[in-house]
């Protein structure tokens, strides 16, 4: 239940509330003035009988003595020589008494049913309830209208938010809400774009730290490259030239993590046909998987930025999978599957995350960098990249990474379903990239 639901629930019940109490006290009220009125109108009409009865010696307006049905209160005030008046309930409407005492030891009573003051007091109650329901629903719609902007403030608050997390540049809270109006979700705003903007310059001056140092680190890095190039051969100059390279590898993903952390990338985006680009980096990249296309697609990407994410998921999937690594192209949907232990519980509840390899058995053969870089790169594509591991019914399991492109335009596609070889403007492939990657399973 959303908050404007919650407040008109809220304003709905308070406004019965209320007016069931008003309700109550005013019923109570009318009733106690009217029966009050009607014991005057008997007292009076008993005083009026008594001088009628003096003069003429017969009872009048239904008036009796010594009535055997005469209510103890009045018998015991008659006694004392006072005349009264008392309301009897009953079952039905309640019955009024009036009383006064004569000569010779006699009780003059009168008495009759509050009959016509009731059917006012029910008309009264009419009136209540429907001012009651009244009352609730123009209450309800007020709390609706009310609850409603609060709630599509809060909304718009929400989404905005939510877009500062994804690390939209630009966006504030702030701004979303439109309209400055000075109340909670102001303030509320208030403080998520300091908080936002905190953050940001915090995550900067990590970034450029991080920058600075694998940048100032790829000169001497690259000299005891070349340096280890120079040395005789033997297996320690092989193991110096492997660390070497592996630390050089090293330098250039933390870069490029960095930059792709920034706001700034820019893809260069081409049509491809997806089917023919795989299958010629896949030859180049891993020649042991397979690839199956099971539906033609042409997408709009940067071939470069594809070819990175590609390579990143085979590596990853060579090196902690088992064989058959399968490259699956279904359309704008590239999967790629080992038939290994699958990923760690916590990629798949957290995602990539940096220097993390999976289990501790693993160390040592990678950085946790392969992943990372794969996501990122797909984020500057407007593409979205998934992990899961397969059923382990499904022909062993394994892990699947599924990397969703956006298709291109339609006339491409209508010259890819005419058979069109050639499209100006078309990459069907790239250069293959510089070295694998390390992943981040």
């Amino acid at each position: 239940m959303g908050l404007r639901w919650k407040l008109t629930a809220a304003i709905a019940v308070v406004s019965a509330l209320v007016a069931l109490a008003l309700a109550v006290v005013v019923h109570d009220a009318a009733r106690f003035s009217m029966l009050s009125s009607a014991r005057d109108v008997q007292d009076t009409r008993v005083q009026i009988a008594a001088r009628i009865y003096d003069s003429t010696h017969r009872p009048t307006f239904g008036a009796k003595f010594n009535d055997p049905k005469l209510p103890p209160p009045l018998k015991a005030a008659a006694a004392k020589g006072l005349r009264a008046t008392y309301v009897q309930q009953t079952s039905g409407a309640p019955v009024i008494w009036a009383s006064m005492p004569m000569p010779n030891n006699k009780v003059l009573s009168i008495n009759s049913r509050f009959t016509d003051r009731t059917a006012v007091l029910d008309d009264l109650d009419g009136v209540l309830i429907a001012g009651a329901v009244a009352v609730v629903l123009a209450g309800s719609a007020l709390s609706v209208l009310i609850g409603g902007q609060l709630s599509r403030r809060l909304r718009k608050a929400a989404v905005a938010a939510r877009e500062v997390a994804d690390g939209t540049p630009g966006i504030r809270v702030r701004d979303a809400l439109g309209s400055r109006v000075r109340d909670e979700t102001d303030e509320l705003a208030r403080a998520v774009d300091a908080m936002a903007d905190a953050l940001q310059k915090r995550l900067d001056a990590e970034r450029r730290v991080t920058a600075d140092i694998a940048h100032e680190l790829r000169t001497p890095v690259t000299g005891l490259v070349t340096a280890a190039e120079l040395l005789p051969p033997g297996r320690p100059s092989e193991l110096v030239r492997d660390r070497a390279q592996a630390l050089r590898t090293l330098i250039e993903d933390v870069l490029e993590v960095a930059r792709l952390d920034g706001a700034d990338q820019r893809a260069d985006l081409q049509e491809v046909a997806l089917p023919e680009f795989v299958k010629r980096r896949v030859r180049g990249l891993a020649p042991e998987a397979v690839v199956e296309v099971r539906r033609d697609a042409w997408v709009l990407t940067d071939p470069r930025r594809l070819e990175r994410i590609l390579g990143n998921l085979l590596a990853n999937a060579c090196r902690y999978g088992k064989p058959p690594v399968e490259v699956i192209v279904d359309g704008p949907v590239l999967r790629v599957r080992d038939h290994g232990p699958g990923f760690p519980e916590v990629l798949l509840r957290e995602g990539p995350s940096r220097f993390r390899t999976g289990s501790s058995d693993r160390a040592g053969q990678g950085h946790g960098l392969g992943l990372t870089i794969a996501t990122g790169q797909a984020r500057v594509l407007g593409a979205r990249l998934a992990f899961r591991n397969a059923d382990p019914e499904d022909a062993g399991g394994g892990a699947v990474a599924e990397l969703w492109l956006p298709e291109s335009t339609e006339a491409v596609r209508t010259a890819q379903a005419a058979g069109t070889t050639s499209v100006p403007g078309v990459a069907a492939a790239a250069e293959p990239p510089s070295g694998p990657a390390d992943d981040g399973r």
